[in-house]
């Protein structure tokens, strides 16, 4: 019974502590791949929809294989509205490795790896590493700058 009694002792005092404690907000690591997750299923569904919110208004884009720039949230919309009607559609995923977020300012930087494969049949056609800037603006996470090098194609 004494090890009952000290068992409920410590889980009161764990209680109390968790009382007091301020309320918690998921890590920037874990919010950044939770908001990366949402991106991931929205280029494999493509939810145009679902992006938006995942992108700061001024973001940047840096494509994998010629460097082409894409400024603004607007023009990324418009950019993946393109590449979902396209006939032979890609499904691009990112998968973050690391995550580094500033101890000064509401940011923090992605690091990781990318796939590009065919949505009919899943064949891989690109791959490659990118870095994404991410900015906490209110509760949430958005990307404000990509940049992707393409590594391997077909």
């Amino acid at each position: 019974m004494g090890a009952l009694t000290a068992g409920r002792e410590g889980g009161d005092a764990l209680a109390a502590t968790l009382r007091k404690a301020e309320p918690v907000n998921p890590a920037p690591d874990l919010a950044i791949r939770l908001r990366r997750a949402a991106f991931n299923r929205a280029l494999a569904e493509a939810d145009i929809a679902a992006i938006g919110p995942l992108l700061a208004p001024n973001a940047v884009l840096v494509t994998g294989s010629d460097s082409a720039v894409i400024a603004g949230r607007k023009a990324q919309i418009l950019t993946w509205k393109r590449e979902f009607a396209a006939p032979k559609r890609i499904v691009y995923s990112r998968r973050p490795e690391s995550i580094e977020a500033s101890g000064v300012e509401p940011l923090a930087l992605e690091h990781g790896r990318w796939t590009g494969t065919a949505a009919a049949g899943g064949e891989a056609l690109a791959a490659g590493t990118y870095v994404a800037k991410w900015r906490r603006l209110g509760a949430d996470w958005v990307i404000e700058a990509e940049i992707f090098i393409t590594l391997t194609a077909g």
